[in-house]
């Protein structure tokens, strides 16, 4: 595609906005917003910090997965490193850096952008950055990070990119990000129909354009 697909210009008015819940992630408000037709519409907004995700392939045409155990779901998921943006003033690449650091105990010399999205725009507004990584090297063990909760003890897998593309279609992983992000990569490496995008390249999130 040569244009945006997202009309920014479209964004509606909030006629008010009243606090529901404060939370230890992300708020909850609810919004009056006029439409701009002569209608007006309460919608409850999930206010989240953001994400990023890291789709880690090594020079064998692998990828890097971790599994991690999802409450809301009451499910393990096979899915790509990952995190919040919940650190204040911290560049989105550096939080994949530090979470693929973390997470599953690598670092990459190549980074660039596969996959902007809105995760759930209907409730959250949520955007992901979904990151290809490339250059991989393994922590050495002394060095390497204690995960808590959920993250602690976490299993990693390399699967052959073609594997799980097919486990993706299959219905075999549900991971929103794997699913964009495998999809995404073996778009890039392996069918070779599109290219990554620097790592600056502009972010819409929350209807404005950030870097």
């Amino acid at each position: 595609m040569t244009e945006s697909v997202v009309d920014v210009s479209a964004i509606r008015r909030v006629v008010s906005s009243t606090p529901r819940f404060h939370g230890r992630v992300w708020d909850v408000r609810t919004d009056i917003v006029d439409l701009g037709d002569g209608q007006q519409v309460k919608r409850d907004v999930v206010q989240h910090p953001g994400a990023v995700g890291i789709v880690a392939v090594d020079d064998d045409l692998r990828v890097l997965l971790v599994h991690q155990y999802r409450h809301p779901v009451s499910a393990v998921l096979w899915e790509p490193p990952a995190g919040l943006l919940d650190i204040p003033g911290e560049d989105p690449l550096d939080a994949a850096a530090r979470e693929l650091f973390e997470e599953a105990s690598y670092r990459a010399s190549d980074w660039s952008v596969l996959i902007d999205a809105f995760t759930t725009p209907g409730g959250s507004s949520e955007s992901v950055r979904l990151y290809l990584a490339r250059g991989l090297t393994p922590v050495a063990e002394a060095e390497r990070h204690v995960g808590e909760g959920e993250e602690r003890g976490m299993l990693t897998r390399w699967v052959p990119l073609r594997q799980v593309r097919a486990g993706v279609l299959a219905g075999e992983l549900h991971s929103p990000l794997g699913i964009m992000g495998i999809l995404a990569a073996a778009s890039v490496l392996i069918d070779g129909i599109s290219s990554p995008r620097p790592v600056g390249s502009p972010w819409l999130r929350s209807g404005s354009p950030s870097t």
